[in-house]
């Protein structure tokens, strides 16, 4: 995983499974990358071929999070196994998701 600072946003990349294996260390991890600046989190999820209902609630928290400082968590690119989850789930209600 990269961390990424750019203006009011922190860019997450590079990762690949996000799951009950990682999910918490990935949630403490990006929380603590978050400084008074940052308003926004984009996720690029281009690389992810498992997401499982843990790193969901990963991202969950994220969103809870930024949502408290006025912003939001948009997921970039989600794979289509990705996609397929968040919306079985309904989470692409939830987060804003990016086709670049």
């Amino acid at each position: 995983m990269k961390v990424h600072h750019n203006g009011e946003t922190l860019l997450i990349t590079g990762i690949k499974e996000l799951g009950a294996t990682n999910a918490n260390a990935f949630r403490d991890q990006v929380r603590a990358s978050i400084v008074d600046g940052h308003k926004h989190i984009e996720i690029d999820l281009s690389e992810t071929m498992f997401l499982d209902s843990c790193g969901l609630g990963a991202l969950i928290s994220l969103h809870k999070t930024i949502c408290a400082r006025n912003g939001l968590v948009r997921l970039i690119n989600p794979t289509p196994p990705v996609q397929q989850i968040l919306e079985l789930t309904r989470m692409h209600r939830i987060f804003e998701i990016v086709k670049r």
